[in-house]
């Protein structure tokens, strides 16, 4: 089953999504419609709206809470995009020029602020305790991920598990509360809601690491990024951490001096090394174990389309590592 294949499951709820977020993102200051536009006309894949609407249905859901649920997972990811392109740097994101590249970080900032406080508002419109405290929890784990990431950068002695408690709470945590809260407003029980946030915990996970592999390996006009972005930031992501570990000395060296300095001066051998190491494998390996603990973790739930939908979405976030 393609991507497309996935969407087309739940094609009218996700029209339904693109609505609300155009609505929920109108403001009456111009400059927030204006850097709210590019940001929904900059596309994506939406795989996290697409996630809560996929795991809501398996789940029976009836009504629309489910749309607002995705529209507000899908307004914290753009928020912490809107912070992280500022925070990184970055003038490039799905290939195009990110909004601060556009606007200026001052407004990219404060554009971020109000994305998120209006996701906030959508919750609170649920009238649903339950789903006020995930989210609530939600945030502050990635908030606190940001920082360990800032703490990790420029460090090349960042250890395997100093790195996945950083994609955990950076990504992984979203998609873990984006399924949960699906189940919760679908009132399913708590065997099922346990289920979908480890289906959502382990999905996330896969998909940052198969992120890592394609840094080093994609091309840069499918990915909407530039090969060796990570390594320009100085983050020492996993396929780095695998070479540092196991390179030889001069190996080790370069890998050492390009994390503390960042740049891409030394691409072209980090990446030789990468592959010689079998950091890309290793990477990817991990990724393929994720997507299956993911698979494991919807054994609970009934038969459906939408469970067919959600066990494709696992098997598709790691289906270009190989």
């Amino acid at each position: 089953m393609t991507l497309e294949d996935i969407r087309a499951l739940v094609k009218d709820d996700l029209l339904a999504v693109n609505e609300v977020i155009r609505a929920r993102l109108k403001s009456a200051v111009p400059l927030v419609d204006q850097i709210a536009e590019h940001i929904i006309s900059g596309g994506g894949k939406r795989l996290r709206p697409m996630l809560v609407v996929l795991a809501g249905r398996a789940c029976g859901h009836k009504g629309n809470a489910h749309i607002e649920a995705a529209a507000f997972i899908e307004f914290i990811h753009t928020a912490t995009l809107l912070h992280d392109d500022v925070v990184d740097g970055s003038s490039m994101r799905r290939g195009r020029d990110t909004a601060n590249e556009v606007f200026g970080n001052q407004a990219s900032v404060l554009v971020g602020d109000f994305v998120y406080s209006r996701a906030f508002q959508m919750m609170a419109a649920l009238t649903s305790q339950p789903v006020m405290e995930i989210m609530a929890e939600a945030t502050n784990v990635i908030a606190e991920g940001e920082v360990l990431q800032l703490m990790n950068a420029h460090d090349p002695d960042t250890t395997e598990q100093r790195y996945l408690e950083v994609i955990y709470r950076k990504t992984a945590k979203l998609f873990e509360a984006g399924a949960q809260v699906a189940a919760v407003l679908s009132e399913s029980s708590p065997a099922i809601r346990k289920a979908l946030a480890s289906y959502g915990r382990h999905l996330g996970t896969a998909y940052q690491l198969v992120d890592d592999v394609l840094d080093y390996r994609s091309n840069p006009t499918e990915r909407g990024k530039n090969l060796g972005d990570d390594l320009s930031e100085g983050k020492p992501t996993l396929p780095l951490i695998h070479a540092l570990k196991h390179g030889n000395e001069p190996q080790r060296a370069a890998i050492r001096l390009a994390i503390e300095k960042g740049g891409l001066a030394q691409l072209e051998p980090i990446v030789a090394a990468i592959e010689a190491t079998g950091g890309l494998e290793y990477t990817a390996q991990l990724a393929r174990s994720e997507s299956q603990e993911a698979l494991t973790a919807l054994d609970p739930l009934p038969g459906s389309t939408y469970k067919d939908g959600l066990i494709a979405l696992a098997r598709f976030s790691v289906e270009h590592t190989t």
